[in-house]
């Protein structure tokens, strides 16, 4: 049974289709069909939001390790990540049943629902999300456990995340906030079937397994040296073999791909600049 749900927007500041659906299921309410659930619709980082950018110090997404939580905090979204651990939690212990957080990614990454574990639930969650948008992406990201990862979302019982883009930073799209929505109240649809236990029996289908993140090639001195190469830009989760072209050399030569075939997304994401991570690489699997 998922009781209750806590969605969440604003962990990264100017990731804005999350504060905007958040704000205005606030102010108008939760669509009706979902009064039967107990759903609190939360911002979490105001002073990010209120500065339009990712975070004030910190990546407040990567704050929820079980080490950094037992650690005294030294920034201010370490700080944040201990009240809401403390508020929601603590983590492991959480009341809430499903905490579903919102992003957004200037990479072409379409309507993306990541999920952590891939047990009966979330296979079931994916099989129905995907039936009812099939333009949608899963993203597996159960490299580790869910209580190793830092992401909030893993506070609660069960964490998943929306990540829908292409969006720029501080603006917010018509197109992909309907994208946004849509995911949401797919994800709501399927707890309402869940808790019923009316979820139609569904196929198998693709996800995408992730792997580890490509940084960029770099001199010695940490010079960046290429660029993404313009046949894999905005090309999120599509495939690419030995031999296809990844990045640009600032000279004018393409450099290859050497490794078996990989799914790339968050290709060229902005926020992911200072770290020097060009994409993130899956493997294509079915669940």
């Amino acid at each position: 049974m998922i009781a209750n749900i806590t969605i969440v927007g604003g962990t990264h500041g100017n990731e804005t289709s999350g504060i905007q659906l958040v704000r205005n299921w606030q102010k108008f309410g939760v669509p009706a069909a979902y009064k039967g659930l107990n759903i609190d619709c939360y911002l979490s980082n105001m002073a990010a939001i209120d500065a339009n950018v990712r975070f004030v110090e910190e990546d407040l997404n990567r704050q929820f390790t079980p080490a950094l939580l037992a650690r005294q905090p030294q920034c201010q979204e370490a700080r944040l990540a201990h009240a809401l651990n403390q508020q929601w939690g603590p983590k492991g212990e959480s009341d809430i049943d499903l905490l579903i957080d919102i992003h957004n990614t200037t990479s072409a990454m379409g309507a993306t629902l990541i999920i952590l574990q891939a047990d009966e639930f979330h296979t079931q969650l994916a099989r129905y999300v995907k039936q009812q948008m099939p333009e949608a992406n899963i993203l597996v990201e159960d490299e580790k456990p869910p209580s190793e990862h830092a992401y909030l979302c893993s506070i609660g019982k069960r964490g998943i995340m929306i990540e829908v883009g292409a969006q720029p930073q501080g603006v917010l799209r018509a197109d992909v906030y309907d994208l946004t929505e849509r995911m949401a109240l797919a994800i709501l649809d399927f707890v309402n079937a869940y808790n019923s236990n009316s979820v139609p029996e569904l196929p198998p289908c693709d996800v995408f397994r992730f792997i580890e993140n490509i940084t960029f090639p770099r001199s010695e001195d940490g010079e960046r040296l290429a660029m993404i190469h313009p046949a894999l830009q905005d090309n999120d989760f599509a495939p690419v073999s030995t031999g296809e072209p990844v990045f640009l050399s600032f000279d004018g030569e393409p450099q290859a791909w050497q490794g078996e075939t990989i799914y790339p997304h968050f290709i060229n994401e902005a926020a992911y600049h200072k770290l020097h991570v060009a994409f993130a690489t899956a493997t294509k699997a079915q669940l």
